[in-house]
């Protein structure tokens, strides 16, 4: 490991924007690509999303928690909550699947992370929060050509 951050934030939707950004700024060394941002940035909003409304339901006292690492040019994220946890946590990985319909959440949530990391895994249990663990390489650096004219 080469270099490490851990951020905790109270579970209100404001700090999603908090969370991106900082971790965003974390890896901005490795001068990842637009695409590699842009996947990045959306599986951290997505977890975060997920650990303030899925955690907390509507008691936002709770406290969300990301720990990165940086070894080369992979980045490992860790997002948990202490909320209530997954009662299934292999139904709710399913696409389309959603818990609260009635807040027309698209259920893709998981399916959107698992298609933007190198590898996703999601730890809960009913009584002990949730914890979502992603690694994402990014390609090495491209050296840019200047002619001379």
């Amino acid at each position: 490991m080469e270099n490490e951050m851990t951020l905790s934030f109270a579970a209100i939707s404001e700090n999603e924007a908090l969370a991106r950004m900082t971790l965003t700024f974390f890896v901005a060394a490795l001068d990842p690509t637009l695409e590699e941002i842009s996947e990045y940035k959306t599986v951290i909003s997505e977890a975060v999303t997920n650990a303030i409304i899925h955690g907390y339901e509507e008691d936002r006292s709770g406290i969300v928690t990301v720990h990165a690492a940086l070894d080369g040019r992979e980045v490992t994220v860790t997002i948990s909550d202490q909320g209530g946890g997954i009662e299934n946590v292999e139904e709710a990985m399913q696409p389309m699947y959603t818990s609260k319909p009635e807040r027309e959440r698209s259920g893709m949530g998981f399916t959107i992370m698992e298609s933007f990391t190198d590898s996703l895994s999601v730890d809960s249990g009913q009584e002990g929060g949730t914890t979502v663990t992603f690694k994402k390489k990014f390609s090495p650096v491209q050296e840019t050509c200047s002619s001379v004219g």
